[in-house]
């Protein structure tokens, strides 16, 4: 064991080929999916949060539930959806990273809409007096608040960048594992501890937890910061 863990760590400083690409493949994924899933996800939560509409509270409340998604269930509707006999199967999208992407966005979503809902509303009881003595429809109102409110949103990201990356079901059933082309870190460690490969699934173990605490890390002192901000 600690031959294999002195060796994953030998993997790691001289920076190998296969571990590099592995990791690069991962963060390119993930990050594209927060990006794509941030650019709809915050709107919508934010319009969520200032109007009210018919069905806004099973809105609400489907939002919240979604936050608990089974990644496995995620990844079967993206997976029906770009099959051969799917709407979207002429596409050829199945089994490349952009299907990984799409599912990864998918599970993102519901969290990034969630907590900007909720950072909104706050956000909008706060100001509401004073964007409304500034003529600041509700409409208008919404990229001041996102503005007012990016720490506490990009912690949000961050929560919706943590999951992803660490996601291993529903990339495995649309991304199929393909070596060097759809395998990541989660699917290649459960690939190689069966094959008793125990190097690289330490290596790449050792990076995604140090991921792990890098991104908490990083959403905690984004959220400390915003609360002396606001206090």
């Amino acid at each position: 064991m600690l031959d294999a863990f002195a060796s994953a760590l030998a993997l790691i400083a001289t920076v190998d080929a296969e571990l590099a690409g592995i990791v690069g493949l991962s963060l390119r994924v993930s990050l594209s999916a927060v990006f794509f899933a941030g650019l709809l996800a915050l709107p919508v939560g934010a319009a969520v949060a200032l109007f009210h509409f018919p069905g806004r509270s099973a809105v609400i409340v489907l939002l919240n539930a979604l936050m608990g998604l089974p990644p496995v269930v995620a990844g079967l509707m993206i997976y029906l959806l770009l099959s051969r006999v799917g709407p979207l199967g002429p596409l050829g999208l199945l089994f490349t990273p952009t299907a990984m992407v799409i599912v990864q966005s998918l599970l993102i979503f519901p969290i990034v809409a969630a907590l900007t809902r909720q950072i909104t509303s706050d956000l909008w009881e706060e100001y509401r007096e004073q964007l409304t003595s500034l003529s600041a429809g509700r409409l208008r109102a919404i990229p001041t608040l996102l503005w007012d409110g990016r720490y506490s949103l990009i912690t949000a990201l961050l929560a919706g960048f943590g999951r992803a990356v660490a996601e291993v079901g529903a990339v495995l059933i649309v991304g199929g594992n393909i070596a060097g082309v759809t395998r990541v870190m989660t699917t290649a460690i459960a690939l190689e501890t069966n094959k008793g490969n125990l190097t690289l699934a330490l290596a790449l173990g050792v990076i995604l937890m140090t991921l792990t605490i890098i991104i908490n890390g990083l959403a905690y002192g984004l959220g400390q910061f915003a609360r002396r901000r606001i206090g």
